[in-house]
């Protein structure tokens, strides 16, 4: 009998800050904020949605030592798989409680997140400089370039990583190359959830978790992964346009007092800030989802491919993953706090492209995309992947 449905978790209703002390004292939050982020905000805000009611449990000795075995042993399932080199670095595989994942996942969002910050800053100042602020703005933007706005993106980090923090089973359920690529995290309340709802081999399902999160590895320990992305996304942001009046209409009206009023505004599909995109912006936008699109589609591919010759539930887990995604439409990492729209349709792009290159050569000219950044497919040749292979293969 398949397993009762699990309800997806929500971001909780609006006393879901009640936990977090700095909105009981929100002047000194405002004051003690330095830089275009309030990161210690993003911090307990994270902390306190990722575990509702304070229950984060303590990863056991048990659970470490689990966790190690498999990853040795998705490491050389991989290796012989794909044909790619292992990593030089022993990883290091860091069993983890909901709260320590949004610490370490806040760290390797502060290059990406500051500059987008930074330009709505810039963008405000141009505009004053300008004349171009409406008349009863200056006093919206010196609030914003001051105090308001790193607030609100603290915010806004606080509740995207608070949401997931529920939900994500491993370091890379988030796919963004790390500043420490060697460390592989595991969520273990998560994963030990996710046994239970759905009556999954606990050996099994943290197998198949370890093949995901090793291939990524593989992939981010290239050493020209995690500047290329960061670039990718500075490209990106530095030229990003938004619609100030729209701005300036979405802080006039938010009461600081009302964190019911805060938690709906931001529970919305594009967050505080959306981009206004022209030509240019949609092409550097079309690399990073390439660049994403490559790295989850090649993820899952060899997942499924190393996990369907050595896991008797692999079928029941991909089943059960596949349910458990109803209802997300995208990854809100990128589209709530980047602008950048990252759909599901796009990592099944990138799916079906590391498929077919396959089908028509195999493992080991795909894996060639991890050759170099110019390796990589761009967003027209993983809807035709015959273009890749003739510029590669």
């Amino acid at each position: 009998m398949d397993p009762e449905e699990p309800r997806r978790p929500d971001i909780p209703p609006g006393d879901a800050f009640a936990d977090v002390p700095l909105f009981r004292e929100l002047q000194r939050v405002l004051q003690s904020s330095t830089g275009p982020v309030n990161w210690e905000l993003a911090r307990q805000v994270g902390i306190a949605m990722a575990s509702p009611g304070g229950h984060d449990p303590v990863p056991t000795d048990e659970d470490g030592r689990g966790l190690e075995d498999t990853v040795r042993a998705a490491e050389l399932q991989v290796a012989e798989f794909t044909g790619m080199p292992q990593p030089a670095e022993l990883t290091p595989v860091d069993p983890v409680r909901r709260g320590r994942w949004v610490e370490a996942t806040i760290e390797g969002l502060r290059e990406l997140v500051e500059p987008a910050a930074l330009r709505v800053g810039e963008l405000f100042q141009r505009a004053q400089r300008d004349g171009r602020t409406p008349p009863d703005a200056a006093q919206v933007a010196g609030a914003m370039l001051g105090q308001v706005a790193p607030l609100l993106v603290g915010i806004q980090v606080g509740m995207v990583l608070g949401y997931l923090g529920q939900r994500v089973l491993g370091q890379y359920d988030v796919a963004i190359p790390g500043p420490r690529v060697g460390v592989v995290r595991f969520v273990v309340p998560n994963i030990a959830k996710f046994e239970s709802e759905w009556s999954i081999p606990s050996l099994e399902f943290r197998a198949w978790v370890s093949l995901h999160e090793v291939t990524h590895r593989f992939q981010f320990s290239r050493p020209w992964a995690r500047q290329h992305f960061v670039n990718l996304v500075r490209d990106y942001v530095s030229t990003l346009e938004f619609d100030l009046r729209d701005l300036q209409d979405r802080v006039e009206r938010l009461d600081l007092q009302n964190p019911e009023a805060l938690q709906q505004m931001f529970q919305s599909e594009e967050g505080w800030m959306g981009p206004v995109l022209d030509d240019e912006q949609r092409l550097k936008l079309a690399r990073i989802q390439a660049f994403m699109a490559a790295a989850e589609g090649h993820g899952e591919h060899v997942s499924e491919g190393v996990g369907s010759r050595m896991l008797q539930t692999h079928a029941q887990i991909e089943e059960a993953v596949k349910r458990n995604r109803e209802g997300e439409s995208g990854d809100p990492v990128f589209e709530r706090l980047l602008g950048v729209e990252m759909k599901r349709e796009q990592y099944r792009l990138g799916k079906e492209f590391c498929d077919r290159v396959v089908e028509l050569t195999d493992e080991s000219t795909l894996s060639r995309m991890w050759e170099s950044a110019e390796a990589l497919p761009s967003m027209p040749e993983l809807q035709e992947p015959r273009l890749w292979l003739a510029r590669t293969a």
